[in-house]
């Protein structure tokens, strides 16, 4: 599959005359022929894709759901054509894991997928039996990424998962939150802990994480996944209804999805953006953003005064 597509193929994916404009190939299909943009892990060098995939509610769907099945299933391939590879989940997502794993069995695309996801319960046993079901939904001998889900019992399960990284049961390691209220928890964790990845919200209108954290994790070698880059969807909403700004296509941005992405890249210690979707067509979108020219401090400057 190429990351092209013709203009009847993106009408039949719903998106309608009327958005076409704002498509992410109104830019010319030699930018959406473009592998997305990679950036290192600090601990080992690794290189990803900076848009990923998050699965909070979009994957959170029944098997017999068959059209949401099928749209999740093109949500990946679209995000496998790109080069991307990232895909985030967490045992409190509901039926993610186990929509990830099956989906990943049918397109026999494990091995093209860095799968996240999470360590969310009281206690070493009951960490390790929520970690094991994890594996057998996601159905992966090995996962890239465990992650403490919003530092619950954090002491406990970071312990738990340096003895499986080094038993090679994981890859990586790291923690997680969503919200600033516990950014003085994160700072201790970041200080006291080695972590090899930081997940954590950021966003044009929530940027908090800007005043220690995110400095912090650079000067600690943390890779950073950001979640809720969208303000947890109300500054899209909000946006949606106003043109994007003339400039937008300075930095190869045709929606205002694009152009919030690109404001969480512009932050040097972003490694990858992670947005929500079970939508094909906004996928698509979401991918563009890892395309183009990157942006810069103008850019930022430009975008806040925008918004």
């Amino acid at each position: 599959m190429t990351t092209g597509i013709t203009r009847a193929e993106f009408l039949r994916l719903g998106a309608g005359a009327a958005l076409l404009a704002m498509s992410p190939f109104s830019l010319g299909a030699d930018m959406g022929q473009q592998p997305l943009r990679r950036r290192a892990i600090p601990v080992s060098g690794e290189q990803i894709p900076v848009i990923g995939l998050g699965t909070y509610r979009g994957f959170d769907i029944s098997h017999d759901a068959a059209e949401a099945w099928a749209d999740c299933r093109k949500v990946l391939q679209e995000l496998f054509a790109a080069g991307g590879s990232v895909i985030d989940s967490s045992p409190m997502y509901g039926q993610a894991e186990e929509v990830v794993g099956g989906l990943l069995n049918e397109l026999q695309a494990h091995e093209r997928a860095f799968v996240a996801t999470k360590v969310w319960t009281q206690g070493r046993q009951r960490g390790v039996a929520q970690m094991q079901h994890s594996m057998r939904l996601l159905q992966r001998q090995r996962i890239d990424l465990m992650q403490v889900h919003n530092l619950v019992d954090w002491k406990e399960h970071l312990t738990t998962l340096r003895l499986w990284k080094e038993e090679g049961r994981i890859r990586y390691l790291g923690v997680t939150h969503y919200t600033s209220s516990a950014y003085d928890e994160l700072e201790k964790v970041l200080r006291a802990e080695q972590l090899d990845f930081l997940q954590i919200d950021y966003a044009l209108n929530d940027r908090d994480a800007e005043e220690r954290i995110l400095p912090l994790a650079r000067e600690r070698g943390v890779a950073v996944l950001i979640n809720r880059p969208f303000g947890g969807g109300n500054l899209l909403r909000n946006l949606s209804q106003q043109p994007v700004p003339d400039w937008a296509g300075d930095y190869d941005c045709s929606s205002w999805p694009q152009l919030l992405l690109k404001f969480c890249l512009s932050h040097p210690a972003v490694t990858c953006v992670i947005p929500g979707t079970g939508n094909p067509r906004h996928m698509l979108d979401n991918l563009q953003a890892g395309r183009g020219k990157e942006a810069d401090q103008v850019f930022r400057e430009r975008l806040i005064q925008a918004v």
